[in-house]
């Protein structure tokens, strides 16, 4: 893979969005609707073989798991899930985002030892959680369109920031509209340093280009790889 500005490798971490246990297949954000994944990388939607599937098509070391259930209803994470998914891919390091709100659930998630929290701003009152998490987390600021989710605060004081920032635009979500690289280039220009990740709208090769180019540590991708248009 290409490298980023400061000469950083740019990532290219695949993504799965679990769903009653199943991989579901994302589309602009709209959560309710989204349907169990077909895929010509796994046979089926179980959470290991979609992941395993991924992996084996861009290689990496990371993947990024939205717990759809956790987010939208509150529910504890899907450790069954997390856990058939961490067996399937060793030596990888899963970021989990599963709706964290308070510092009690994130440490019955670190507890499993199943991976690295991902705090959404969309799941935030304040600031308060990533501060108290520091570079133990990754921060997700979460935009629909152009309103962004959760506490003005994490989108405007980069001093909030951990060193991992994914700029995550969920209209874009499975939506091949091209990734939100303005956002992007603000995070970046803002960040002093900090590795920023993007989220939604990836084409293909040539968007993880021009994303790279924006001075964007990675990027977050799950369409275009099961579409063949990223290997």
């Amino acid at each position: 893979m290409s490298h980023g500005s400061e000469g950083r490798p740019f990532r290219l971490i695949p993504v799965i969005d679990l769903r009653h246990g199943q991989v579901v297949r994302a589309r602009a954000g709209e959560r309710d609707a989204y349907a169990p994944i077909d895929t010509p990388l796994a046979r089926g939607s179980r959470p290991a073989d979609v992941a395993r599937g991924l992996l084996d098509a861009v290689g990496g070391d990371r993947l990024y798991v939205a717990d759809l259930d956790a987010i939208m209803e509150g529910r504890e994470p899907d450790r069954a899930s997390l856990e058939a998914v961490a067996a399937a891919c060793l030596g990888v390091t899963l970021w989990v985002d599963a709706g964290f709100s308070d510092l009690p659930g994130v440490e019955r998630f670190t507890a499993f030892g199943l991976g690295r929290p991902v705090i959404g701003s969309e799941s935030q009152r304040d600031a308060d959680l990533v501060r108290a998490l520091g570079n133990g987390a990754v921060l997700s600021l979460d935009s629909r369109g152009d309103e962004r989710l959760g506490p003005d605060t994490l989108h405007d004081d980069a001093a909030t920031w951990p060193e991992d920032v994914i700029v995550m635009t969920l209209a874009r979500v499975g939506t091949g509209t091209g990734p939100d690289l303005s956002g992007v280039s603000r995070a970046v220009a803002a960040g002093e340093g900090r590795r920023i990740y993007a989220a939604g709208g990836v084409r293909g090769p040539e968007d993880a280009v021009r994303l790279s180019e924006a001075g964007a540590a990675g990027v977050l991708v799950a369409s275009a790889i099961h579409d063949r248009r990223l290997r």
